[in-house]
Formats: structure tokens, sequence, C-alpha cells
């Protein structure tokens, strides 16, 4: 496996990607001869220099090899853009390994257009389910998990949902989570936002809150009371909401003014991660923030039904709240008054997911 295409395509993917290049870097340096050869693809299926272009500089991750330039549309219309741009990528450089992470559709429609190649699939965060089909990344998952060769998974609970469909033990690789590792490799690089002076934010004394599943953001009067809730139950606190693409466009039909909220837009990782890091606590229908406030050891509310990580609840400093607006309000309470529960780390979160990975990869 000495060429390997590495597939980014949405903001989630830049933080999981970068410990792997860097781990790749430090690979060949030191083992010349068994030198790993890699192209970085970006889809553009993210295409706001906030949440793509600005990761490539701060998570020092070189620049796209390849931009399939996909941009915006319907799930299907990118899933159909990305295969035929990612099948021409193919035939230029035909790849022994095509490396994949998370959920995102270019995800899925890399794995697809590999596998029709006769390349070979690695999935980074395999296995992880939440159970509800009727979040696209669910189904993006469910594909991918089942025509990947090589899993690398972030849990034993992960571990056991690929057995339970069959996947053999000598494909499953529990070696932790890059998203971790990325995270732990900036601490000492976070920036502070000018909204943090600005605005005269003190150390866990402030929320931060992202919101961007249709569940929470399509329906207008839904949407309206999740906000008011929220702004009437943190004890005239601040908010800070960097606001998704699509939860501005419904948040400006509203056209409402709540005192305690800080409405700002996308956010580069640095400045994002500085915020959660000196939070009180988060509000979000994210996935991937829950893993980061759980190592962090910050408590976070979800606002989903159900969650593909599991072991930030049972093990981190997660909470489900469902998507009801009313059911923040409990948690809201519980977090002022100081009584939210304490959290740990789940195993293999330490940092070392990627140099696993490669090591790995290289032996195949």
């Amino acid at each position: 496996m000495n060429k390997i295409d590495i597939i980014a395509g949405a903001r989630p993917n830049f933080m999981k990607i970068g410990p792997i290049v860097h781990a790749i870097n430090k690979h060949n340096s030191k083992n010349p001869a068994k030198k790993v050869e890699f192209r970085l693809i970006h889809t553009g299926q993210h295409y706001d220099k906030k949440m793509s272009d600005d990761f490539f500089e701060q998570l020092n991750i070189p620049q796209p090899d390849i931009n399939l330039g996909v941009g915006s549309g319907t799930a299907a219309w990118q899933t159909g853009n990305i295969m035929m741009k990612y099948e021409e990528a193919i035939k230029e450089w035909k790849p022994d390994l095509c490396l994949v992470v998370g959920d995102v559709t270019s995800t899925m429609a890399c794995s697809i257009t590999a596998k029709k190649e006769w390349v070979h699939v690695a999935h980074v965060e395999g296995g992880i389910r939440s159970g509800d089909e009727k979040m696209p990344e669910e189904i993006n998952r469910m594909v991918t998990d089942s025509i990947t060769d090589y899993f690398f998974t972030t849990s034993e609970v992960a571990n056991t949902n690929l057995k339970k469909l069959g996947h053999p033990e000598e494909k499953i690789f529990f070696v932790g989570n890059t998203m971790i590792d990325s995270l732990l490799g900036n601490l000492e690089r976070l920036q502070k936002p000018l909204l943090y002076s600005e605005n005269n934010l003190q150390e866990k004394e402030y929320l931060v809150m992202t919101l961007h599943r249709p569940s929470n953001v399509d329906a207008m009067q839904s949407l309206s009371n999740l906000l008011q809730n929220v702004n009437d139950h943190v004890d005239e606190r601040k908010v800070v909401f960097p606001m998704h693409p699509r939860t501005k466009k419904m948040y400006d039909q509203l056209g409402m003014n709540y005192k305690n909220l800080l409405i700002t837009g996308p956010m580069s990782y640095l400045e994002f991660i500085f915020l959660i890091k000196n939070s009180l606590g988060v509000i979000t229908d994210s996935g991937g923030i829950t893993e980061e406030t759980t190592v962090l050891g910050v408590p976070c509310m979800t606002l989903r039904n159900s969650t593909e990580r599991p072991e930030t609840v049972t093990i981190g400093t997660n909470e489900i709240v469902g998507t009801d607006p009313k059911n923040i309000i409990p948690y809201l309470e519980k977090l002022i008054s100081g009584e939210w529960k304490k959290g740990t780390i789940p195993k293999l979160w330490d940092g070392n997911t990627a140099h696993r990975i490669v090591e790995i990869i290289s032996q195949l």
C-alpha cells in the first residue's frame, strides 16, 4: 500500500486528515525505503473559506494535490459529480488505497468510485452508528462500511458493530480518534477571537452553541422556540453562536433579536476550539464537537435523539437532549447550578492515533 489517496470533503474531515498527513511525512523521513506516497484530494464539498481553506493553513496541511471543485448542490448531485471527477483522478494515478474519513457525502462517493476501479478502501472512523437512517450521514456510514476493506475505529462499540455485520476481525483496527490528535496537537496554538475581548467574555462564564441539522433549524417556529429557551435560561450569560450558512438563512427570516446570543459567522478551527475550551458548556447538534468537549472536560448538550458516538455519553461529558425545544431547559438549569456530571476520556483518545494508522498501512 505505497500509493494512497487521502480524501477530504467537508470541515470535519480536515481535522481528521491533518494528523494522518503529518504521520505519513514523519514515517517517510524515518523509513525512506518504505516510503508511502500520497495525494491529498479535496472534493470541494465545502466551499466557504472559513469552512475549508483556512483549515489547511491552520492545521499545517499542504494544499491539496487535486481539488475536484464540486461545490454546493443536493446530496445526489454532489455524489454524482464527486464520483465522476474522482474517477478521472484515479485513472491519472492509480492508487493502491483510497483512505476516507468520517461520514460526509465525499466519503461515500469516493469509496464507491474506488471500489469500482479495483482500489482498496480504508475507512477512518468506520463502524460508528446512530441507528437513525433519517440522517444522511447514517446512510453514508452504512454504504461506506459495506464496501470497506480496512477499518480504523475509534471505539470498542464500533468494533462490535462491524463484527455484527460480519466483517472479519483481521480487517478491523482499533486505533483511536484522529480528531483528538488534531485537538491535542493544537492546544498550544489556540487563538483568542476578537469577539472574546470585544464582549468582555470571561473563562467559564459563557456558553457556545452550534446548530445545522434540519431537525433543529429548518422549521421556523421550532428554531424560534429553541433560541428563546436558550436565551431565557442561561442566567444572563452570553451564548456565542457561530452560525452555519444553513442556519443563518432561517435565522434571518425570524427577524428576532435575542439579547444573550452573540451571533457570528463560521469560525476558524483554532478560534473555535479556544471558545469551547474556555466555555462553561456547549449546546450542539454536531457529533464531532461532542468528542472534543469530552476530551476537554466541557459539559455538552446534544440536540438530537441519538448519537453515533455513545462513548461521549457513557464515558464523557455529553448528554442527549433530543430535538424538542423545551427539553433544553432542565439541562441548562443543571449546568448553571454546577451539577453537571464529570466525564473521563475514552481509550486510545491520546493524540497518537494517526501514527498507529500509518504504521498499519505501511505493513498491509
